[in-house]
């Protein structure tokens, strides 16, 4: 793809150098991000996954004789592999938001909208709604995909001094970014991730399915003509090939007088789950604003609590000189599960949490396991568990655990939720 090249070095301005490509060009790349969305994915997916082997493996490129003898304290080991991981790792996640913007606009030229999930359903509302909604929500969108490269690049250029200034300002942007999006939504929780989320274009997936289909009509049509081709004395096609290899509740019946046809069946035991398929919920016919409930008094300030704390961490951090100092984490995590009590505890909060409240206070819930890999915990207790684990882990494992840990003792972002 045209931007691929520069994503190593250039990462965030992917973007802005697919815009200034020729018309035409820019046409044919929308083109074919549009008609092959299920490749595309697998293309970013794959780059995604490169950034976990590459600095392991500019690391024995770089230092063959002491490939077996490195220790993660050498320098000059992640000196470059860091950025270069990091840089394809942006570079991709800046990508795909440029490809998601694209097939959105596939998916909503489609005469049949796809059935939408809640949190797709009221990102979209509002993204469709405000045009700050989207541009707010963009932004926090970006910081949170270069937030760790913008580290690594201050600590080379700056120090650790540096470092830490650039740590606290990213960390409030992404808080007025939040509370920007709480005021827009008036007063509603914020949901993670802002924007929605990539949709399948049916018509790509049923060119596959029909494509798989052919196949597989192909082999037992050859099957049928090698075994005779007819049935009492009647030549058989493709198609009726295909519906006799099916069992008999998967076939669809076509009835003789009208011409129209009745689904198949589904299998005995995944009853239940066809019918809740054809079942409307509450969810499936509420507003989209209606998805999620407008904040008041407590729960209003648990929810600016929760905004707040990873910047109150933030800056705890960076006025603590000692890393293994528990001041900075407590007060992090206070701040965190007092936005949970006052969450629970505000008036009939479990009788009118929506099902889209759910999801996201169970995200938050699972993303608090982070602190367990941050700060004073982490050199104290953690540490110390993850060292012995990797020991006794195979090299290759090993290796990959102990790149892992440089990252969990030198960057902030690298446990931030």
């Amino acid at each position: 793809m045209p931007a691929q090249s520069t994503l190593p070095k250039h990462p965030a301005s992917t973007i802005g150098q697919i815009l200034a490509m020729p018309p035409h060009w820019l046409t044919s790349y929308e083109d074919f991000v549009t008609k092959n969305a299920s490749q595309v994915s697998q293309i970013e997916s794959a780059l995604r996954s490169l950034t976990y082997i590459i600095p392991g493996l500019l690391a024995t490129t770089a230092y063959p004789s002491l490939s077996h003898t490195l220790t993660i304290d050498s320098p000059g080991r992640f000196r470059d592999a860091e950025i270069a991981s990091e840089s394809i790792h942006s570079g991709v996640q800046l990508l795909s938001l440029y490809h998601d913007k694209l097939l959105a606009k596939a998916v909503s030229k489609l005469p049949i909208p796809p059935i939408r999930t809640a949190h797709a359903r009221y990102t979209r509302f509002w993204t469709e709604k405000s045009a700050l909604y989207r541009r707010v929500a963009m932004l926090l969108q970006m910081v949170i995909y270069t937030e760790l490269l913008c580290e690594m690049s201050a600590k080379r250029r700056g120090g650790e001094k540096s470092r830490w200034r650039v740590v606290v300002l990213l960390e409030g942007m992404k808080a007025i970014c939040r509370l920007l999006l709480l005021r827009i939504t008036r007063t509603r929780q914020i949901v993670t991730p802002p924007l929605p989320e990539r949709e399948p274009i049916p018509d790509d997936i049923e060119q596959e399915k029909s494509e798989e289909d052919g196949l597989a009509l192909d082999s037992e049509s050859d099957f049928a003509l090698e075994d005779g081709g007819s049935i009492h004395g009647n030549t058989m096609t493709s198609q009726e090939a295909h519906d006799l290899m099916r069992p008999f509740h998967e076939r669809e019946w076509i009835m003789p007088r009208t011409g129209m046809s009745l689904p198949s069946l589904p299998e005995s035991g995944d009853i239940s789950s066809y019918l809740l398929t054809r079942v409307l919920t509450a969810d499936d016919i509420r507003p989209a604003t209606k998805l999620l409930n407008q904040l008041r008094g407590l729960g209003h300030a648990a929810e600016v609590l929760h905004i707040l704390a990873p910047l109150a961490y933030a800056v705890a951090l960076m006025r603590s000189k000692n890393k293994r100092s528990w001041t900075p984490w407590m007060i992090g995590l206070a701040v965190e599960y007092a936005a949970r009590q006052l969450r629970d505890t505000s008036s009939g909060a479990s009788l009118r949490t929506t099902p889209l409240e759910r999801d996201e206070w169970n995200k938050r819930g699972w993303s608090m396991l982070w602190w367990s890999m941050r700060g004073a915990f982490y050199e104290n207790v953690t540490k110390g568990v993850v060292t012995g684990v990797s020991r006794r882990m195979p090299s290759f494992i090993g290796g990959i655990l102990e790149d892992y840990e440089y990252l969990w003792e030198n960057y902030y972002f690298s446990t931030s939720a």
